[in-house]
């Protein structure tokens, strides 16, 4: 499935299936992300979304018509929860974060889906709940992988 969509810079976005050849520029896209910075970079620094990882799960890249990467996500069918979601620094603010969104959510309705769990990154909760999701809880920190506890959300599916 891949899904046509102009951002709100004007620039045409493609959100395909990612392949394993995209592993490299997804692992690069979630070590450089700023949203990690400071305290946060420990979690990232050794991240890898490797080959096995996209083949098994439902991972689909934004990319620009050049096929820059823009952004991914990863949803998990069983338990349903939105793995990850990076959208790379320089394509902030273009709303590719809300095509991501809008393309899981169809996803996730088209696998039975009523909701989406998120465990959000502490700053990112805000955007979470301006594309719907509600705050369901705290997931608590869990050392020495995460050392800070994280808002719990979910995203319902109409």
């Amino acid at each position: 499935m891949t899904s046509h969509i102009t951002s709100k810079g004007g620039e045409g976005v493609r959100i395909r299936r990612a392949v394993a050849r995209d592993a490299k520029r997804l692992t690069r896209l979630v070590r450089s992300s700023r949203a990690y910075e400071g305290p946060y970079a420990a979690m990232v620094a050794d991240y890898r979304v490797g080959p096995d990882y996209i083949e098994t799960h439902e991972v689909y890249a934004a990319v620009g018509a050049d096929d820059r990467l823009l952004g991914f996500y990863a949803l998990l069918l069983a338990p349903p929860e939105l793995d990850l979601m990076f959208v790379a620094d320089d394509a902030q603010g273009l709303g590719i974060g809300r095509l991501l969104i809008a393309h899981m959510t169809d996803r996730a309705r088209a696998g039975g889906l009523d909701r989406v769990r998120v465990v959000s990154h502490p700053p990112a909760e805000g955007f979470y709940r301006s594309v719907g999701a509600l705050r369901t809880g705290t997931a608590r920190a869990n050392p020495p992988a995460v050392l800070w506890d994280r808002p719990e959300l979910e995203i319902p599916i109409p």
